[in-house]
């Protein structure tokens, strides 16, 4: 696997490019407010549907938790998007010995309250608005190993244009306390929030 190598420089520059990316691509940047523990990282579980997807919530991280960003992507997109790697990307590589050791490195970050990892449990690109969310295996090890040091909230991410040229971002945020036992119990406590997010998305008018 792919680790993260942290380069103050690189990130420093990312930083800034993917600020006024998102604030010059997108008409508006809209999310409610979820409380978290600063003592505890935060494992955020996220719908994926468009390249955008990490971009658009690691500017929700600056705006609202604050925490050292992480996310989990595919190894073949590390290694073809060599800088990824300095902004806290760390690679899963499906159906091989390494994805062990890449669920490993991901409760192993959860450990530091200081850290926020983003995976996205359904493993694969999607329609923004399926009706359903299913979750690949694997998710339900991170957050049994990392344990009591995260906690774990749900995001629901929806973009449409409306009456503006450029699209609108809507973020729904829950910050569940659960205690799941098992990944069903994850994935339909994550499907109730994207399908209530969703019912709130499709009841904007202008």
């Amino acid at each position: 696997m792919i680790t993260t190598r942290k380069n103050k420089l690189i990130e420093w520059f990312f930083h800034w490019y993917i600020i006024k990316l998102v604030d010059g691509n997108f008409s508006s940047f809209n999310f409610n407010q979820v409380k978290v523990d600063n003592r505890r990282s935060v494992l955020l579980l996220a719908n994926h549907f468009s390249w955008w997807d990490g971009f658009v919530l690691y500017y929700l991280n600056q705006k609202i938790f604050k925490k050292r960003f992480h996310i989990m992507i595919l190894e073949e997109t590390v290694r073809k998007v060599f800088f990824f790697k300095y902004l806290g990307a760390f690679s899963i590589s499906k159906n091989s010995r390494d994805m062990l050791a890449s669920l490993n490195y991901a409760a192993d970050l959860l450990k530091n309250p200081d850290n926020l990892v983003l995976i996205f449990p359904q493993g694969k690109l999607y329609s923004n608005f399926v009706d359903e969310v299913y979750f690949e295996k694997g998710i339900q090890r991170v957050i049994e190993k990392a344990g009591k040091n995260t906690q774990v909230v749900f995001a629901a991410t929806f973009i449409e244009n409306f009456g503006h040229k450029k699209p609108g971002i809507n973020v729904y945020l829950q910050n569940n306390n659960s205690n799941f036992a098992t990944l069903d119990e994850l994935s339909a406590a994550y499907a109730q929030h994207y399908s209530e997010a969703k019912q709130q998305q499709t009841q904007i008018s202008i």
